[in-house]
């Protein structure tokens, strides 16, 4: 076959604002998506056509390929994101009925343009030293339930975990396995601060119950087998 699809990435952000601001800032500012997913009701809105490009990704990276926005579209989905209060940050829920909304329009979008399930990301994956969006408390998991990403198995995670709680892998092994996945990151050789940044985008999606950024067993065995999978075709 001589050609495909444009769209090669599907990315995922939250807006950080409500459904009329973010319609405004969407189609009258200098950033756009090509859809936004209200909050309630639960609402799909077609702002750019899939076959022309959005400003939604930004400087951004994903298995080497870079400056996303000419290979992808732009999903938005309402919402606040997060607050920094005194008692610490706080962040917001998804709604479970936008979530069925984000997954039929996912589905949809996966079986027009052929997209491969280890390219729906968020837009922490693809800019991990810029964004956090859309943050751990977007359920990653229903997407892998509903067919459309990968996931790491459980009873293979366990096992791993046991053998990583013995001897935790360095610096340098992380940064392999990182980059494997599909992450930007830096090959110091050390867990500085860009490092943590990518490792904290990688908690927040496949383990969003602790997110700091500190490499541990968990988090060896969640990559080792995310990474050890075959990759799609």
């Amino acid at each position: 076959m001589s050609q495909d699809s444009r769209v090669q990435f599907l990315v995922l952000h939250f807006t950080s604002s409500g459904f009329e601001r973010s319609l405004e800032t969407l189609t009258q500012g200098p950033v756009s998506s090509h859809y936004l997913v209200r909050d309630g009701p639960p609402t799909i809105y077609r702002l750019v056509d899939d076959s022309r490009r959005a400003f939604h990704a930004g400087e951004s990276s994903w298995q080497g390929s870079t400056q996303l926005n000419a290979a992808s579209i732009g999903i938005e989905l309402v919402n606040p994101g997060y607050r920094d209060t005194p008692q610490g940050t706080v962040w917001f829920d998804y709604p479970p009925e936008q979530i069925d909304a984000v997954i039929e329009l996912v589905r949809k979008l996966v079986r027009v343009h052929g997209v491969r399930a280890d390219r729906i990301l968020g837009h922490s994956d693809i800019a991990p030293q810029r964004k956090v969006d859309p943050g751990p408390k977007f359920p990653w998991k229903r997407l892998a339930d509903a067919g459309l990403i990968p996931w790491p198995e459980p009873g293979a995670v366990a096992m791993k975990r046991a053998e990583y709680e013995q001897r935790l892998p360095d610096a340098v092994w992380f940064q392999d396995r990182l980059a494997k996945h599909g992450y930007a990151v830096p090959r110091t050789g050390n867990v500085d601060d860009e490092t943590r940044k990518v490792l904290i985008a990688f908690q927040m999606k496949y383990r969003p119950s602790r997110f700091d950024g500190v490499p541990d067993a968990e988090s060896a065995a969640l990559l080792d087998v995310l990474t050890s999978a075959p990759a799609p075709p």
